[in-house]
């Protein structure tokens, strides 16, 4: 087996693509060096020296009126190449309008990269007061939104345990209930009722509600969820938007296995 540590360079393309992934996901507005090179745990030359290698191969390029790092033109051409195996958004995007339509708040359509889910689309419900914890290029790690928690609930237990293991730090950043003992308990929940529930937890008083979507080898690798203020999920209809958001979820999971995704 191959210690990819001990390749030369090996730490620098890391380095590389943690940067791009933040990048990315700022989306149109970008964001400073400073904030880049923190959340990356890079020094500010070192992660100023990467953005401009990467600005070279046209990855990133920076606003010459804000200075904020943006994602760059190849980055976009390299996406639509990877979209015809990855991107189900074409199929995605009628049933996510329909998810507004029925419950009429926010509905979204993310995927599931790692440890980490991202926002692919948004669709906005006829409801005129809204959350917005969430929109396109938003990440979150795997257990913290609905999404996440959804497509966390139902991986192999091996892989949860792993997880775990590989992100202790998730209490520390998000808070307590994010906790390895209580956020398993949410995944057992999740399980059991078939979609995930997120009471204000990331932001308060703003609720979610996530259903995994499924491959057709039966892997959880998207999720269709809905975000809303507090008194808009109450109990009794909470109950009501997960039955609809687990037919659209299964909806979508058909969709795709139809598609040989």
């Amino acid at each position: 087996m191959v210690d990819n540590d001990a390749i030369p360079g090996t730490q620098s393309v890391a380095r590389a693509a943690r940067l791009l992934r933040l990048v990315s996901a700022a989306g149109t507005e970008g964001r400073h060096v400073v904030e880049l090179a923190g959340d990356a745990h890079l020094t500010r030359p070192t992660a100023h020296r990467l953005l401009a290698a990467l600005r070279r191969e046209g990855l990133v390029d920076q606003d010459e009126r804000t200075g904020r790092w943006v994602t760059g033109p190849e980055l976009y051409l390299m996406g639509t190449v990877a979209a015809a195996r990855y991107d189900i958004t074409d199929i995605a995007r009628d049933i996510v309008r329909s998810l507004a339509v029925r419950t009429e708040e926010s509905a979204f359509l993310s995927v599931r990269r790692g440890d980490e889910t991202v926002c692919l689309l948004r669709e906005e419900g006829s409801f005129p007061i809204r959350s917005f914890v969430l929109s396109e290029g938003v990440r979150f790690p795997l257990g913290v939104a609905s999404a996440g928690l959804a497509i966390l609930a139902f991986l192999d237990p091996h892989d949860v345990d792993a997880y775990f293991d590989r992100h202790p730090e998730l209490a520390d950043r998000y808070g307590a209930a994010h906790g390895e003992k209580r956020l398993r308990a949410r995944l057992r929940e999740t399980a059991e009722r078939g979609y995930a529930v997120n009471p204000g937890l990331i932001v308060e008083g703003s609720y979610g509600l996530g259903a995994a979507v499924f491959t057709r080898e039966g892997h959880p690798q998207w999720a269709l969820s809905l975000t809303g203020v507090e008194f808009r999920f109450a109990a009794e209809r909470r109950a009501e938007l997960g039955r609809i958001l687990l037919a659209h979820a299964h909806q979508l999971s058909t969709r795709i296995a139809a598609g040989g995704r």
